[in-house]
Parts: structure tokens; sequence; C-alpha cells
């Protein structure tokens, strides 16, 4: 008995031994990586307000951003751009994010206008693309005149003139394959700000160079402005700094929550079963692109479902805005159908009760064009979960 006991208690201390040795061995594996990029530092202060500057409250947000992504999810790598005052050109940053084959760049900024008695404040996020106003170009303005402190930025920017609106022309053309994702998580960041009582002053696209060499979804954060004294006040105060950053932190979690759901999603849709094969029912065959509520969604062009049937569609993308039914970000694919969740308007292709059919229209056609698409499923206008829908296809074909 002694001896048993005594085999026991070694075998504990044993793991007790080699747990605080290499703990790295039992850590929680990395399944996300996300880099926060804190604006400016070093001799770049940024925007420069009564008492404070951009810098500093920049810097103060991301690393609370950091600590709580770091305490909260042991399955995320976090990586910082700077974790100090040091002035990291903009092409590095890029370079950092690139470099740890990021799933998510987060830029978090400070704005300002030219008067410093202004009332304007609140909070909006940017992602890639041509600005609309001449307001969204000032502040890729701004933002990219960092360059300008560069030795070599002709030559590292390709004649890229920051101040002049012709350079901004190459933004047009540009086709970002991670919009969808980037305009996701920027609207549930506005969303969260909106959630934390600060003005919210929505989500728009502009000319950042930062944002342009990342390849992964990205976003530009801009905090609230240090030209007004009362949100400068906000800003610098740790009260201020810790909401931002909790609200930043929130959207992670729902983008990054959503993303998984959706990855999972789709791997339990490939590694499905083959099924029997039913008759088929033609294809919607809809030329435009139509909005409705998720709970509402009516099958298009009088697609018959008298049973009640599922209705299996292959979600492909995302965005805060309407898209023209021939927009490039679809690709190609026509005819493209939409539905609304959560304030985000999602981009369907497809439409059928067989998910043989849809499963090989996703092989087939989609995959090539949009990586991280996945199969979801309508049932009586309401969007079902994915597994049941299959469920119910198997008992029914």
């Amino acid at each position: 008995m002694q001896k048993r006991i005594f085999n026991i208690l070694f075998f504990a201390t044993s793991l007790l031994v080699t747990f605080s040795l290499f703990p790295q061995a039992y850590a929680a594996e990395t399944k996300f990586t996300v880099v926060i990029d804190a604006g400016h530092g070093g001799h770049d202060p940024g925007a420069i307000g009564r008492r404070g500057k951009e810098k500093n409250i920049n810097l103060s947000v991301a690393l609370k951003l950091g600590r709580l992504i770091k305490q909260n999810c042991p399955d995320t790598r976090v990586v910082y751009t700077r974790e100090k005052d040091v002035f990291i050109p903009l092409h590095r940053r890029a370079e950092i994010a690139n470099d740890a084959k990021a799933d998510l760049f987060i830029s978090i900024h400070t704005n300002s206008i030219a008067s410093r008695s202004s009332k304007v404040s609140g909070t909006e996020t940017y992602t890639l693309g041509l600005h609309r106003t001449e307001e969204n170009l000032e502040v890729a303005k701004k933002e990219n005149a960092v360059i300008l402190i560069e030795d070599d930025y002709k030559q590292r920017y390709a004649g890229f003139n920051p101040n002049s609106a012709e350079s901004y022309i190459i933004f047009e053309f540009l086709q970002d394959k991670n919009m969808a994702q980037s305009v996701n998580f920027a609207t549930a960041v506005q969303r969260c700000f909106r959630n934390a009582n600060r003005t919210d002053k929505g989500v728009h696209q502009a000319g950042f160079l930062v944002l342009r060499a990342t390849s992964m979804p990205s976003v530009l954060i801009e905090l609230g402005y240090i030209t007004n004294p009362t949100e400068e006040s906000f800003l610098l105060s740790e009260q201020g700094s810790s909401t931002l950053a909790r609200s930043i932190y929130q959207a992670f979690l729902n983008y990054k929550g959503e993303k998984v759901t959706g990855s999972n999603q789709l791997m339990a849709v490939e590694n499905a079963a083959p099924f029997t094969e039913t008759t088929d029912i033609p294809e919607a065959e809809t030329s435009e692109v139509t909005t409705t509520p998720a709970k509402q969604v009516a099958l298009q062009n009088n697609e018959v479902n008298p049973a009640g049937k599922p209705v299996f569609k292959i979600q492909i993308l995302t965005s805060d805005r309407k898209l023209s039914p021939k927009s490039k970000l679809f690709k190609g694919l026509s005819p493209v159908d939409s539905y609304q969740e959560k304030g985000i308007i999602k981009y369907t292709y497809g439409s059928d009760t067989n998910y043989n059919k849809i499963l090989r229209l996703k092989r087939s056609k989609v995959d090539s064009k949009f990586k991280d698409a996945f199969i979801i499923a309508f049932k009586d206008g309401a969007k079902i979960n994915i597994n049941q829908a299959i469920r119910e296809f198997k008992q029914n074909r």
C-alpha cells in the first residue's frame, strides 16, 4: 500500500516538474495570429493636442488590447509592431505582419483636424480602398505623410506622394482579396465603440499605405480627435484608453469567433460523407443582388419549396454596404444574392435544396475564387444550423 502511494506521489511530482520546466509543451495550440500596430512613434509624434501626443495614446491602447487578448485567448499569438516609443517605417510594419503570417492586422491611430478647439469627435475605422470623400482623403494623407521622414521613401514607395491626390488613383484599381473580412471586422469595431457610448463615425475606405502591403484582413482605427479638448482628455485618461482597448478586444472576439465558426463549418461540410443523390431542383436565376433580413430570406424567382426543406447556399463574402451585381468583388460569379445579419450584408452564390449540388458547385466554381467560402442553409425564410440542415437533407433524400 505504501509503495503504491509512493508511486502515485512520484508520478504527480514528475508531472509538476516537467510542466514547470517545459510549460510551452502544454500550452494551447496557436491557431490565430494578430498583429497590433501602434501608429507613429519615436521622432514621429503623429497628431499633437494641447496636452498629449498621438504616438503615446496609440501605444497605450495597443498594449492594453494585446494584454487582453493574451490573458483571455490562449490560442492566439499577439505580435506588436512596436512596444515602446520607437519609430517604425510604414513598410516595416506591413513586413512584420506578413512575416508573422498574421490572420488580422490592427493599426491604431488618433485623429485630428486643423482647429485645436474643434468640437468634432468620434471614432471611425478604415479599410483599404479608394477614398469616397475629401474628408477620407485628408485622413489618409495625414497618416501616409510619415513616409516623408524616411530617407528612401521615393524609391521605397515607387514615387508615391502622400500629398498628391493623383497618387491615390492606384487604389481605385486595387483588388483587395481581404476586403470583405476587413469590412466585417471594421464593422464589429464600430459597433463595439457605439456600445461603449463613443460617437460612431462609421466604416470607411481610403488609401492607407500601411494597409496596402499587408496580406491579411487589415484595418486602421482612429480612436478619436486629439484636437477636441474633451475627447483628448478622454484619450489620455486611464479609463478612456481602457474603454477603447476593451471595445476593440470585444470586436476581436466577435470576429475571431465568427471566422473560426465559419472554418469549422466549412471543414464539417467538406468532410461530410457523400449523400445519395436526389432529384435536382433548378438553381435560382435572379440577375440582381437583393438584400433581405436573415429571418425573412425569400426564395428567389419563385423557387418552389412546398415541403419546407432546407435551402443551401454558398456564402462568399461580407460587406457593410450594398454592392453592385456587377461588382468586381464577386470575381465573375453570377447571380449573387445577399441577406443582412447583425448589420452586415452577406453575399451568397447558388441556391438549392440539394446539398450535393451546392457542394459540387462550391468545389467547381467557388473554391478557386473564394478560399474561405462556406455553405449555409435557410429554412422557411430563416437561417438554420448547417449540420441540422444536412441531417434533414439526408432524411428527405
